[in-house]
């Protein structure tokens, strides 16, 4: 019981109710028609029910005890009429009194439903003014009771005898319309504080009414049509009238324990428009049947079959419309959401508005300005937050995308599912747009870590150069020397020998020098202008260097270097340049470096080609290489590199 909430002593009241109600259906079937016997132990198990819940959950709530004294009389009295109506034939003890009790004791269960609209939905009056309603309700049951026990009405009810206490005169009727009189008034009375304290509430409190008032309207349409056709007319009429009675308890839970709670103006929403709907078919059926019946006979099957085409055709257009007109009239926050959700869609649809827009869409229509919208990754866990936001998930094909943060203060509304279905589209597109930027974030990152990778083992290449082969090959060319100076003079043939050695070694230095340059030149450790200036040094033709002298990251650094070089080469080797300017600057992202020569113009980066290779470098660091040429208008090659 813990597990589900529930408390001893409410749970105790249920199991006895039930117990009873067992045996009042043991001794009531076959004396009453049966579904008149199981309908009424539903409705009692309903009431007991959502009692035991209501007061286990809701200490400080009496409705729950008030549900649960309403559930205990009520089998009560199924158990005096089983025992009355099988007792009397076979002569059991009592059994004629405890059916002139049955006959009366519905009077107290009728009046403890209008103190339950007086004190709903948090047990409490409405205010101070209103404490003499329940007074009214306790007192007018003792003369409606007394009148309606005495009256000699009540022979009919009871089997093979008359009212036993039956007292003829005006007394009992006068009673009976004394205490019936001031019911209504109490009744009625009740009925408008639920009106006051609708009209005053709001929030949750504005919600748990509507619920229970739904499940009022329907009782006060169903009872009165049961009153009309007759109560014990037919199974029909006495099943609609215990599901109305029914609904009370289970609407009154609902509300009260907050389940489902801001689904009511759905339902009420979805009731008003299948009831038109139904009604308005319904109409059109007809009067098909009988404009056709007139040309085509009162016999016809095609009478039938067209007015059911009619139906079938104008349900779809008909319940759409409808909806329009009852969301216009009685909804209107959802007609405009609703309506401002669809403009949105038919601008994504047309491309004149990006999904991203939906959460400034969202805020208007939810009149929350402080909503975020945040896009789950796939098997995302939900975060609850602790920062005391409420939040919304949304989700399609049952699998959570996105969730709505909203603002502090913000009021749930029953529009939101709705604008959140409605809005499906945007945040499906908006989500694959996320995952698309997350991927290309990811294939970024991997690039970026490959040429860092690739960076890493040039600098390690470069060092092993320059500490290892060039100094050994600087050694040996030392020692030559050494051995050189020590030979005599006269060994001419062994001189030339060792001076071609060490002129030899001298140009694998270089070599091994050039190499290492071209890995990661060690005047990039000084900065991006120093490199550029040692690059227009030992170009072949003449080019200016502006370079500021701001340091960037290494990777960024190399990547603008690669720039540098491969611009500089194009203009040597490929354009028939005179002059090419160098230009490295810090830019609004980061750092900016341009190759411009007044050569012939023309590059353009072919698979395989050093601009092709160029593009991926500077890409991979999250960079935009463009090339800007033309016939006799030069080259310009600009890459921005963003950085912090």
């Amino acid at each position: 019981m813990k597990a589900l909430g529930l408390r001893p002593v409410p749970v105790a009241l249920f199991l006895l109710t039930q117990l009873i109600t067992v045996v009042a259906v043991a001794l009531s079937l076959g004396v009453e028609p049966h579904f008149d016997t199981l309908l009424f132990a539903l409705h009692g198990f309903a009431l007991a029910g959502a009692g035991a819940l209501v007061a286990s959950r809701q200490r400080g709530n009496p409705m729950g005890w008030i549900f649960l004294a309403l559930a205990l009389a009520g089998t009560v009295g199924d158990l005096v009429q089983g025992y009355g109506l099988r007792g009397t034939p076979e002569g059991w003890t009592g059994a004629v009194t405890a059916q002139w009790i049955d006959t009366w004791i519905a009077f107290p269960l009728v009046m403890g439903w209008a103190v339950v609209f007086l004190l709903f939905p948090d047990g409490r009056l409405p205010s101070p003014r209103w404490r003499a309603v329940p007074w009214l309700a306790g007192l007018c049951v003792v003369p409606a009771t007394v009148g309606w026990a005495l009256s000699p009405d009540r022979d009919a009810e009871i089997q093979s005898a008359g009212n036993p206490v039956a007292v003829t005169g005006p007394l009992p009727e006068a009673l009976l319309w004394v205490g019936v009189t001031v019911y209504m008034g109490v009744l009625l009375a009740s009925i408008l504080s639920l009106v006051v304290r609708f009209r005053r509430s709001r929030g949750i409190e504005r919600q748990q009414i509507k619920w229970f008032a739904l499940a009022a309207a329907v009782n006060g349409v169903v009872l009165p049509i049961t009153v009309v056709v007759g109560f014990f007319s037919g199974w029909l009429i006495q099943a609609a009238t215990v599901t109305a009675l029914t609904l009370l308890p289970i609407a009154a839970c609902v509300a009260i324990l907050r389940y489902r709670l801001y689904d009511v103006d759905r339902t009420i929403n979805r009731t008003l428009v299948y009831a038109a709907l139904t009604v308005t078919l319904a109409a059109a059926y007809v009067a098909t049947t009988l404009v056709l019946g007139t040309g085509l006979g009162a016999d016809t099957a095609w009478r039938t079959a067209a007015a059911t085409l009619v139906v079938a055709l104008a349900f779809g257009p008909l319940r759409a419309w409808l909806q329009d007109q009852v969301d216009r009239r009685y909804n209107r926050s959802r007609y405009a959401g609703l309506q401002r959700v669809a403009a949105f869609l038919e601008d994504l649809r047309a491309g004149r508005a990006a999904p991203e827009r939906i959460e400034e869409v969202l805020r208007e229509v939810l009149s929350d300005p402080d909503l975020e919208l945040r896009y789950l990754p796939p098997e995302a866990e939900l975060d609850d937050g602790d920062d005391g936001r409420e939040r919304s998930v949304v989700s399609r094909a049952g699998a959570p995308i996105a969730m709505l943060v909203h603002g502090p203060g913000f009021e749930r509304t029953p529009d939101l599912d709705d604008v959140v279905d409605a809005a499906g589209l945007a945040f499906e597109i908006g989500r694959l747009r996320v995952d698309l930027r997350r991927h290309l974030d990811e294939v970024t990152a991997s690039r970026a870590r490959l040429v860092a990778a690739g960076n890493e083992e040039r600098r390690r290449i470069e060092r092993d150069l320059h500490d290892g082969a060039q100094q050994r090959l600087v050694a040996i060319g030392l020692a030559l020397r050494h051995a050189q100076s020590e030979l005599d003079g006269s060994a001419s043939e062994v001189s030339q020998a060792l001076d071609g050695a060490v002129s030899e070694i001298r140009l694998a230095i270089e070599e091994l020098r050039e190499l290492a340059s071209g890995v990661r030149p060690a005047l990039l450790d000084g900065g991006l202008a120093p490199a550029f200036e040692d690059l227009a040094r030992r170009a072949p033709l003449r080019v200016t260097v502006t370079a500021t002298p701001e340091r960037f990251p290494d990777l960024i650094e190399t990547a603008g270097y690669f720039v540098a070089t491969e611009g500089l080469t194009n203009a040597i080797k490929h354009s028939g340049a005179s002059t090419v300017v160098l230009t490295a600057e810090r830019c609004v992202n980061g750092l900016r470096v341009s190759v411009t020569d007044d050569g012939r113009g023309g590059a353009e980066p072919a698979e395989g080609s050093g601009l092709s290779g160029l593009i991926d470098r500077v890409e991979a660091q999250g960079g935009v290489l463009t090339i800007v040429n033309g016939a006799g208008t030069g080259t310009r090659l600009t890459a921005e590199l963003p950085c912090g």
